[in-house]
């Protein structure tokens, strides 16, 4: 069984967002036609509150993107985005949900970020997606969605890592840094997960 995940497809990370990825709302259409292709679709969806360490507002005298310590690990600070109950923790409206069975919301502690579908950043504590995905036989799961250097990159890894075949799916995701992309990909195939293009799912 394979399913097919959708990252952070929301509206904080989409052109006119607090954290907008380049173009990231070109991927809207191939996602919809994607999902008609999967017996299975789940989606993740950042759900930060007000108050998150990661958001530059609550360091004093730090900037958007300077890096700090939490949790002992490294962390980009950010613009404050999908905060609970926001407009801009909203999924697009573009966004087709009707085939979506279950949504994992993600980086509700407010001491440490959570960039994958699957655990926080310090794999302190798991949003049960592996679980939910192994009670349904899933063996292979093809990822797309926002941002393909960041939450896409470690959900992959994550899968990875919890025994699922990985793909991700190239021109259904978007990069905030291509180079920080060139290398997640590097990263992803080293550890036996595969790059494909959607023209090979459709």
């Amino acid at each position: 069984m394979r399913a097919l995940l959708l990252i952070d497809i929301q509206n904080d990370f989409l052109p006119g967002g607090a954290l907008a990825v380049p173009d990231g709302d070109a991927i809207i259409p191939i996602v919809n036609r994607l999902q008609e292709q999967f017996g299975l679709v789940v989606a993740t969806q950042d759900w930060h509150p007000q108050n998150h360490r990661s958001f530059a507002s609550q360091h004093a005298g730090k900037e958007v993107y300077d890096v700090v310590e939490l949790q002992g690990l490294e962390q980009v600070l950010w613009p404050d985005h999908c905060a609970q109950g926001t407009a801009g923790a909203d999924f697009s409206k573009e966004l087709r949900m009707h085939k979506v069975e279950a949504i994992f919301r993600k980086g509700m502690d407010p001491e440490i970020d959570s960039y994958s579908g699957f655990y926080d950043n310090g794999h302190l504590r798991s949003t049960s997606l592996a679980d939910y995905l192994r009670s349904k036989d899933v063996t292979e799961v093809y990822l797309a969605g926002l941002a393909a250097d960041y939450c896409v990159y470690y959900s992959a890894k994550d899968a990875l890592q919890e025994g699922f075949k990985a793909y991700i799916i190239e021109d259904a995701t978007r990069a905030i840094s291509p180079e920080g992309f060139e290398k997640a990909k590097l990263h992803i195939t080293a550890g036996g997960g595969e790059i494909v293009q959607s023209h090979s799912i459709l």
